[in-house]
């Protein structure tokens, strides 16, 4: 479904990735690893157009990513849950949920999308009418969370779900992960928390000052030696 070969990124002298290449199969949950820094999220804002890439290629179901606008690669499925949450803290919860489903012109399947995203986020029903701003940190990553399900995604990305959440928070949104992966959703998943992510992940990556440098199933990762090494290495310069 996705596919990156040798991409590179650079904010100004910066260089942030060096010839990253990585595949996500349809209905796959692959997890994205890697210490602060080492590239992680701008390799999440090159797949939706935030970023631009000098140099490689970006292809999503054989269509080519790298020129297209954000507004378009959401249109083909594409769709990003950010780091940092970025609700409208001025919209209510379904205020924010219908902004997810803003290019949709399916009526009935954004109903139906709304009941099943109150379903998997059950406190976002208790809290429907409030402003997205009177949330606990928990409850805002499940709003950002449900609002990118409610545009409908072929392909997922989560940057940082669990990051700043209380352990039991933590835990539930792992729950939907999983579900979401049993549904078949395809999800590339921005993780520090190495353990919970390559527990649901069918393969991973992992990042390093802007390189690939280890890619394999979540178990094999999970047991390999270099896996501490990347996370304790430093990054140079403002990498992302």
């Amino acid at each position: 479904m996705l596919k990156l070969e040798a991409v590179e990124v650079a904010y100004g002298h910066i260089v942030a990735l060096t010839g990253v290449s990585l595949r996500v199969l349809d209905g796959e949950l692959v997890a994205l690893l890697g210490a602060n820094g080492a590239g992680k999220s701008t390799t999440l804002m090159s797949i939706s157009g935030i970023v631009r890439p000098r140099g490689g290629t970006l292809e999503y179901n054989g269509a080519d990513l790298s020129r297209a606008s954000p507004l378009d690669i959401v249109g083909l499925g594409v769709i990003q849950c950010p780091e940092g949450r970025r609700i409208f803290g001025g919209l209510t919860v379904l205020e924010n949920l219908r902004m997810g489903a803003i290019r949709r012109r399916d009526a009935g399947a954004v109903r139906r999308d709304l009941d099943w995203v109150l379903s998997l986020f059950p406190v976002l029903g208790q809290r429907r009418h409030q402003s997205g701003a009177t949330l606990s940190g928990g409850e805002q990553q499940m709003l950002a969370m449900a609002r990118a399900l409610m545009g409908s995604p072929r392909l997922l990305l989560l940057d940082e779900p669990s990051l700043g959440l209380a352990p039991i928070v933590v835990q539930a949104i792992f729950q939907v992960i999983g579900e979401l992966h049993r549904r078949g959703v395809t999800i590339l998943l921005v993780e520090q928390n190495v353990r919970q992510a390559l527990a649901v992940a069918d393969r991973g990556y992992v990042l390093a000052t802007g390189r690939v440098i280890l890619e394999g199933s979540g178990a094999r990762l999970l047991s390999h030696p270099e896996l501490e090494q990347a996370y304790l290495s430093a990054a140079p310069g403002d990498r992302r």
